[in-house]
């Protein structure tokens, strides 16, 4: 089984306002991350706040951890409910690839362009835990050399939005 993890806990300062509600077509990024994840993942959880159209889960150790807050949170969860796996992806990165489980493949596994989202083994927890509790720099690019995650390309790059000229670039001229 895997568990879905929206990392959303971020604090949208280069975007100006709480990017997670920023709208594509009418919805929210939060709700089409949420909603990429259902299709391939038995239960969705947002990490990172407290309000959400998903099960919420705080960061752990503690708020302010980056990404790495996010999925420690998700992966803890994923561990105590008997998930083989996190599929985790960021609220800015809610336009994945319709095939984004087949270009993973086995965890654990990440986009070379976005670690973020990733597959994560939830047997690698004990190491996520270990470099959150250390002094090195925290990144999902250190955690994924860590574990040995392959790092995977895609055929086209995956949005990063983290403007709103980042936003305003994706959206059909009539919503601009």
């Amino acid at each position: 089984m895997i568990l879905g993890a929206v990392l959303a806990g971020g604090q949208s300062t280069r975007f100006g306002s709480d990017k997670a509600l920023a709208e594509i077509g009418g919805r929210t990024l939060l709700s089409l991350a949420v909603d990429m994840l259902s299709g391939w993942c038995e239960l969705v959880v947002v990490t990172g706040r407290e309000t959400a159209p998903a099960r919420t889960v705080p960061d752990w150790p503690r708020a302010g951890m980056g990404p790495l807050g996010g999925l420690a949170a998700a992966m803890r969860l994923a561990a105590d409910e008997g998930y083989e796996a996190v599929l985790s992806c960021s609220v800015d990165a809610a336009l994945l690839p319709e095939d984004l489980p087949v270009l993973l493949g086995k965890a654990p596994a990440c986009l070379s362009a976005q670690p973020v989202v990733g597959l994560w083994p939830t047997a690698a927890l004990p190491q996520l835990e270990a470099l959150l509790s250390s002094p090195v720099v925290h990144s999902l690019k250190r955690f994924a050399t860590t574990i040995g995650a392959r790092q995977v390309e895609t055929a086209s790059p995956v949005a990063n939005i983290n403007t709103p000229a980042d936003l305003a670039a994706l959206l059909p001229n009539e919503e601009r």
